[in-house]
């Protein structure tokens, strides 16, 4: 082998390898970070076997810098077959014992609609979203597909523009939202009863910063928060 054949060969293989990795992570945790300074965010592409081992260390990694309030899984778009995977997934969460929200849509299926259904039957998780299989949300939000493929990318990135994106003919969000109160949801959730005027936190005025319009993330968020000023006034 020639050093110019020796050459191509290794750029090749290092460009398969780095396609690869890629692809598991695309595949598996696809995302995660943090939103308003304490919300982790976790995204799944698909439910595989290591989901749990990439979701704890992404869990470790972001608690290291951050106090955490609450976690955001989301599951739009995900899928997979490995139940098993999906049980030790939920199971991560058991622990933490955090305000969880679940976002789904119709192409939320297989393993993945099934994590979103445990975490709310066992571990008390709150569903954001579209119907995802037989399951239905506590707070429903209807988002066109293109839109929400590209707040997948970036959840302040402004949708797509056009005169169908509400039965009314206007480009807000509000027609497809079902209006269930976050602060009934939370209200729901107080065991020792708290005055409704201090379940919400008000709004401060604070200087202006970059806006979520992703409608099904934004819901999530505000209900996180909202939920972890309660269960800081009952500690």
């Amino acid at each position: 082998m020639t050093r110019r054949s020796c050459k191509w060969f290794v750029l090749l293989a290092a460009a398969f390898l780095a396609a690869q990795i890629s692809a598991r992570a695309d595949g598996v945790l696809a995302k995660s970070g943090i939103l308003e300074n304490d919300v982790a965010y976790l995204r799944v592409g698909e439910v595989q076997k290591n989901l749990a081992g990439e979701i704890q260390s992404a869990q470790n990694a972001l608690a290291a810098t951050n106090k955490i309030a609450g976690t955001i899984l989301d599951l739009r778009f995900a899928n997979g077959e490995d139940l098993t995977a999906a049980k030790a997934a939920a199971d991560l969460f058991e622990a933490k014992r955090l305000p969880l929200a679940i976002l789904v849509n119709g192409e939320t299926r297989g393993a993945a609609a099934n994590l979103a259904a445990d975490l709310r039957a066992a571990h008390d998780g709150l569903v954001f979203g579209g119907t995802a299989a037989e399951l239905k949300p506590d707070i429903a939000v209807t988002v066109k597909s293109a839109d929400e493929k590209k707040f997948l990318e970036n959840p302040y990135a402004m949708p797509a523009q056009t005169e169908t994106n509400s039965d009314a003919g206007t480009n807000s969000f509000s027609p497809f939202i079902d209006h269930t109160s976050e602060a009934d949801l939370v209200r729901a959730k107080i065991k020792d009863g708290d005055d409704e005027q201090n379940l919400v936190p008000e709004r401060s005025i604070e200087p202006q910063k970059s806006f979520i319009h992703d409608p099904v993330l934004a819901r999530a968020v505000d209900l996180i928060k909202a939920l972890a000023v309660v269960r800081r006034s009952h500690a």
